[in-house]
């Protein structure tokens, strides 16, 4: 636990709590709102397409909410490339601290990625072979450590080498490499050599013990370039530029839109998939998520209109916190015990949004607490 004694990034804070939102339950609304709108006859085709955009594609493509878990790895990039320097050049003595904090951080991710798995009081279970090991936290956790080495042991050119030759790498890896019981360039459901790698490296079952773990061993690598690309990012924003915030604002933004054509070009080769978290993915993520940076460090610390992200911000600094959270507590549990009397009593077209509404609001209620305490949890 820390209390913060530096200003921060509003922006990182307040597009991770906008993230985050959308897991904590904010996806509900859009199927809320279509069972009013359907109730008092408004158009609701709209709200179709956007709930739509609540759900993960069912294999190939991209929704929104594809873009929420690489969103946050990518995030967590910028906020290396803000405060990250080599170390190398420093003793032992002097790296240790850096080292071990790192080391506490990805066996801390990974044992709360473990815990989150088995949440809702069900347990961890007796046998190891029943445990779910890989996780999202697990490869958020991953993707920083190996982004955070490269960051501290290597120069620019070099990371972004490293990243360029990840990207490929595993696009080969996918398209020509042949592997025991599949066939090279072979990428479904059942069949890949991402789920033969799972079969040999990955211990204990898959999620819903699908033949490929969607944060399985082999996916997990790409991932590695989300941050790294994200620190490229966090690194361009701190320095100065001399034609002021606002070319950095308009670079962003083009970048994003390179990164996303790019990715539409080379689908035709490689699928943009979030399972297998094909390098198209990355591309596309990465893509979105400099637009969605770009926007919100323009209007929160560029152009200085904070308050309408308050909401945002509060969650963003504790966001670890709320979403292991999310899977120890029944918060909608809580939230119809209070407020479960005022919902039912609503007419019935609104209840479901009161329930979306009410669900948030007790979570940021938390949140909020801890934020007006100065009370950040990092790992």
């Amino acid at each position: 636990m820390s209390t913060a004694s530096k200003p921060r990034l509003q922006s990182l804070d307040a597009l991770r709590g906008f993230d985050m939102l959308w897991i904590l339950g904010a996806e509900g609304l859009f199927a809320a709102l279509i069972v009013l709108f359907a109730g008092i006859n408004l158009p609701t085709s709209w709200l179709s397409w956007a709930d739509g955009q609540m759900h993960h594609s069912v294999w190939h493509g991209i929704t929104f909410y594809d873009v929420i878990f690489p969103l946050f790895i990518f995030l967590s990039g910028v906020a290396l490339g803000l405060s990250g320097k080599r170390i190398d050049h420093l003793t032992f003595a002097e790296r240790k601290p850096k080292y071990l904090h790192a080391l506490k951080r990805l066996g801390l991710l990974l044992l709360l990625g473990v815990i989150y798995n088995h949440g809702w009081g069900t347990g961890i279970p007796a046998d190891p072979e029943q445990v779910r090991y890989a996780s999202v936290l697990g490869r958020i956790a991953f993707a920083w450590f190996f982004a955070a080495m490269l960051i501290w042991h290597t120069s620019l050119t070099t990371q972004i080498v490293s990243t360029g030759v990840i990207l490929v790498g595993y696009a080969l890896l996918l398209l020509v490499v042949p592997y025991p019981g599949g066939e090279a360039g072979v990428l479904s459901e059942s069949v890949s050599i991402n789920a033969y790698i799972d079969s040999l490296l990955l211990p204990g079952i898959s999620y819903q013990n699908l033949a490929v773990d969607p944060e399985g061993v082999l996916s997990t690598i790409p991932a590695i370039a989300n941050a790294l690309i994200g620190s490229f990012v966090g690194r361009y924003i701190v320095k100065p530029h001399a034609k002021g915030e606002w070319a950095k604002v308009a670079t962003m933004f083009m970048a994003g839109i390179a990164f996303i054509a790019a990715a539409q070009i080379f689908s035709t080769v490689l699928p943009i998939n979030k399972t297998l978290w094909t390098s198209t993915f990355v591309l596309a993520t990465c893509g979105w998520s400099l637009l969605l940076l770009a926007a919100f460090y323009a209007v929160i610390d560029v152009l200085q209109y904070k308050r309408w992200a308050h909401v945002f911000t509060i969650v963003g600094c504790n966001a670890i916190v709320i979403y292991v959270a999310s899977s120890l507590m029944n918060w909608q549990y809580l939230a119809s015990s209070v407020f479960g009397g005022v919902i039912n009593g609503a007419p019935d077209l609104i209840q479901p949004l009161l329930s979306v509404i009410a669900l948030l609001f007790v979570q940021c209620a938390l949140l909020h607490w801890l934020y007006k305490r100065k009370i950040f949890i990092s790992i």
